[in-house]
């Protein structure tokens, strides 16, 4: 897949959208679109690893207390157990991408 075949999202400020990409037994991408001012709240997986790829902007990555701003190309890992979110303080749209494996059974 290409970042073209990326589900069209186009979230309004404050707004955050999201679709699946791929789902199998053992791997759920999705893609998250984040408009200006928009937050992917923290959250966590106590049995599942995730992985953040942001393929368009920037954004401010949440890792438990901490905070770290990536550009695009960029990735992120966040280990299990690990809370983990995004912000996205700029006034343009940012794109990443949340691979999450193995699923929670």
């Amino acid at each position: 897949m290409t970042l073209d075949q990326l589900p069209d999202l186009d979230p309004a400020d404050g707004e955050l959208l999201d679709a699946e990409v791929v789902v199998t037994d053992d791997v759920l991408v999705k893609a998250f679109a984040l408009g200006p001012g928009a937050t992917l709240s923290p959250h966590e997986h106590a049995d599942a690893t995730n992985v953040f790829h942001v393929v368009e902007g920037e954004v401010a990555v949440i890792q438990d207390d901490t905070e770290e701003t990536i550009s695009a190309p960029g990735v992120v890992l966040h280990e299990r157990g690990v809370a983990h979110g995004a912000r996205n303080d700029t006034g343009e749209i940012a794109v990443l991408t949340a691979s999450l494996c193995p699923l929670p059974s």
